[in-house]
């Protein structure tokens, strides 16, 4: 009988300790320019957008939350900045950013960071 409860509290003492070790943070870069699959940021007018896949380096237990910070913008200065980053898509594995320009502004390039947080 007792041998049974320390097993039985040396597995929940596993568990606990598995369960606090999941990852709770995780944090990278983005960057969208000219070399990207789709990329018009710099073309024609009115609304324009390309999407950057984002890859978690280990999967969440549930959906994370998404923070987005933009570091360098590369635009024309003959014409107004306009521009807007956005999740579009979030999951346990990872999410997609939407980086838009519209009217006749014209972006060369841009980065930032990302955060995904799950408390």
């Amino acid at each position: 009988m007792t041998l049974r409860i320390l097993n039985i509290l040396f597995l929940s003492l596993i568990l606990i300790t598995a369960v606090n070790a999941q990852t709770k943070t995780q944090s990278g870069s983005w960057s969208v320019n000219q070399s990207v699959s789709g990329f018009e940021l710099d073309k024609n007018e009115g609304e324009r957008s390309v999407t950057i896949e984002i890859k978690f380096e280990k999967p969440f237990i549930s959906k994370p939350q998404i923070f987005l910070t933009t570091t360098q913008v590369d635009a024309s200065k003959e014409v107004n900045l306009r521009y807007n980053i956005k999740t579009i898509s979030i999951s346990r594995d990872g999410f997609t950013i939407k980086v838009s320009t519209w009217a006749d502004s014209k972006i060369f390039s841009m980065s930032g960071y990302w955060l995904a947080n799950k408390e």
